[in-house]
């Protein structure tokens, strides 16, 4: 496949693409405080970033678009790591290696530390683009009569991480999952898609469409079709909704090295930069 081009992993890109994250993130958090009320859900800016605690071990308990020009001052930090002393959880802020280097300066003198990285990866988006899928996946948008289904699916593959390439630092509790989902869910432009092979239900995956920016997000198939095109036609066919859509860019996050990452490669996915995972653990109880 020829190479991307004029799609330049610079600043003003990740930036554009932190700005998609951070109000993922943000709207999953509101999301979860209309679901339960008496969570005490946390919302904190931090510069162009945002520090977020949704629940007990949810996959939205972090800190994401810190670094893309807008700065914050250590009593903010103070603020946002005591609030999550409270709530008895660690802060883990997910830090661009395009952002302002200064920031993971100051975290390591704080003593975060660093547990991993995650690589995002993105792809210029045409208009017209056709999906080119295996014959024997279907796929479909998940409809309300079908969201449970979809969701069972989706939980049910999280929980068997595929363990090509890089292992993720984080599990999570299958509830908190669960709830993450849902609440994701109601995120405004997300689409879920629902693949099944003769007529079984097979893996699942979601798309959200921001500002022009498609997120392929929440993608997991049931361990037993692994390696029979599912992820590929998911991708595929959600590429295909993007363009039709009149987005310009494609991003994705996945493990480094994981298949995950294979299958977006191959569909012409080029990398644009990574995170590092910085965490300062909770307070001992």
């Amino acid at each position: 496949m020829s190479p991307q081009l004029g799609l330049f992993a610079g600043t003003v890109l990740s930036a554009r693409v932190e700005r998609a994250e951070r109000s993922l993130i943000e709207e999953g958090a509101r999301a979860a405080a209309r679901r339960d009320p008496r969570e005490r859900v946390l919302m904190v800016p931090l510069g162009s970033g945002l520090a977020v605690w949704a629940g007990p071990g949810s996959p939205l308990d972090k800190v994401v678009g810190v670094g893309m020009g807008d700065e914050f001052d250590d009593a903010a930090l103070d603020a946002v790591e005591q609030a999550f002393a409270e709530r008895g959880a660690p802060v883990q802020f997910e830090v661009s290696t395009l952002a302002d280097p200064s920031v993971a300066e100051r975290l390591t003198r704080r003593g975060y530390v660093l547990f991993g990285f995650e690589n995002v990866l993105g792809l210029r988006l045409n208009p017209g683009r056709q999906a080119h899928t295996a014959e024997a996946v279907a796929i479909s948008d998940v409809g309300p009569e079908e969201f449970e289904t979809w969701l069972n699916v989706v939980v049910d593959g999280f929980a068997a991480p595929d363990t090509q390439g890089i292992a993720s630092h984080e599990k999570f509790p299958r509830d908190a999952i669960e709830h993450s989902v849902r609440d994701l869910t109601s995120s405004s432009g997300f689409v879920g898609s629902l693949a099944r092979i003769d007529g079984v239900p097979a893996g699942g995956a979601s798309l959200r469409l921001s500002d022009g920016v498609a997120q392929l997000c929440g993608a997991a198939t049931l361990p037993r079709f692994r390696r029979r095109g599912v992820q590929g036609t998911l991708l595929a066919m959600r590429l295909a909704a993007a363009a039709a859509a009149g987005c310009d860019l494609a991003v994705v996050t996945t493990q480094p090295g994981s298949k995950s990452q294979q299958n977006v490669q191959k569909l012409g996915f080029q990398l644009l930069y990574a995170r590092a995972i910085l965490v300062h653990p909770a307070p001992a109880t």
